[in-house]
């Protein structure tokens, strides 16, 4: 069974991230002695063993962070410890390994921040929605304004047919009555044809709005990349296209190396043109198969389809190494950066049930390149790995190195 074996609900290879899982299932702990006189109760399912296992994670984590036990704290330990929420796992892992302690009102706050931006994601899915139902109003009006033409069109024939008839004594007021209503019907509807040309104008402009304001809603900009929100799209697109053609398909995450560094050394203005410079690096790589995006912070999410997980680390470590080697200055100081470097992590999408969980082993095989040295692309499921120490670890044991 591996890390994301989707018949669990609880993730070993996140419980070794987060210094919570041992190898319980190659290791099972000994049976209890039994006697003669007690008898065997039914043996553990693994779908108890499962829930068991969990209880004792959350059950640690609680304790190892001093964290009080309420239903917020055991909500938020179980996302973590399960891997359900991997942006809140992420925001932990490195909380942590920064040395920093965890509080509940730091728990509170990624949480918050976590949530707006799932609200985002949840406002631009409706404007999606919006643009579909105002492009189907629209060929409706289209569709209306059409017909309306036609019927003008046929009424006016008959109105002037009418009109041209030389009637009778007896039938002249019928006559003259009934063009007088027909001339009053085709008054109408030739208002209501020019209504619905307005409208329909009106809802080409409103297209032509909204299409402008997701488009600015999707690019981050100070790189001038696609954003997170705009690549979750993509992925979906283009795991359909690499499903339905049988094509491999890659994601990878790209963090930039010490880049914290970078800012308290040099400034934010120049940090920013760091970020600049790599995100054009990257977006080198970018064509109809290979996608680049800003996913937040100093990390870039690159999806390659078309490419096998060897060919996708050679084409980001080729991108890696020609960072690494340029020299970059700090303009308006004349001061060398030294060394711009970024780790990455790849996975195979194919090799996981889901896209959240590729997603999640290019995010560990990340930090699996950080905890390496960095400045290095390694793919996911092709290393041992141990795992980092979330839940604190025993002050008698010594500090790891």
């Amino acid at each position: 069974m591996n890390a994301h074996d989707p018949g669990t609900s609880r993730s070993p290879g996140w419980a070794r991230w987060l210094g919570l899982g041992t190898a319980r299932e190659d290791e099972p702990p000994p049976p209890p002695e039994q006697t003669m006189d007690t008898p065997q109760g039914p043996a553990e399912s693994p779908a108890d063993k499962r829930r068991r296992h969990v209880l004792e994670d959350i059950t640690r984590f609680l304790i190892g962070h001093r964290l009080p036990v309420s239903p917020h704290t055991l909500t938020i330990a179980h996302d973590v410890v399960t891997g359900a929420n991997p942006a809140l796992v992420r925001l932990v892992g490195e909380h942590v390994t920064s040395g920093a302690p965890l509080t509940v009102e730091w728990l509170e706050e990624a949480v918050r921040c976590d949530e707006e931006d799932s609200g985002a994601r949840q406002i631009h899915a409706l404007v999606r929605k919006l643009e579909g139902a105002i492009a189907q109003f629209g060929c409706t009006a289209t569709a209306a304004r059409s017909a309306t033409t036609s019927y003008n069109e046929t009424l006016a024939e008959q109105v002037d047919a009418l009109g041209g008839i030389m009637p009778c004594q007896e039938a002249s007021s019928a006559i003259e009555a009934l063009t007088s209503v027909a001339r009053e019907m085709l008054r109408r509807t030739r208002d209501m044809e020019r209504e619905i040309t307005r409208s329909e104008r009106e809802t080409e402009a409103l297209q032509r709005s909204l299409e402008d304001a997701r488009r600015d809603a999707e690019i981050d900009h100070l790189t001038g990349l696609p954003n997170r929100r705009a690549f979750e799209a993509v992925f979906e697109d283009e795991l359909t296209q690499a499903r339905d053609k049988n094509e491999p398909l890659c994601v990878a995450f790209c963090d930039i190396d010490r880049f914290k560094r970078v800012n308290d050394t040099h400034g934010h203005e120049a940090g920013d043109r760091v970020l600049c410079t790599v995100a054009q690096a990257l977006a080198q790589l970018s064509n109809d198969k290979c996608h680049v995006a800003r996913h937040g912070g100093e990390e870039f999410v690159v999806l390659l389809r078309g490419l096998n997980l060897a060919a996708a680390c050679t084409i980001l470590d080729e991108a890696r190494e020609t960072i690494a080697t340029r020299r970059l200055v700090n303009r308006a100081t004349n001061t060398p950066f030294g060394r711009i470097s970024f780790s990455a992590g790849v996975a195979d999408v194919h090799a996981y049930p889901n896209r959240k969980s590729a997603l999640r082993a290019a995010d560990e095989a990340l930090f699996r390149a950080k905890l390496a040295g960095r400045n290095r692309v390694i793919a996911a499921g092709q290393d041992e790995w141990n795992g980092f120490r979330v839940i604190a670890p025993d002050p008698a044991a010594g500090t790891a190195a």
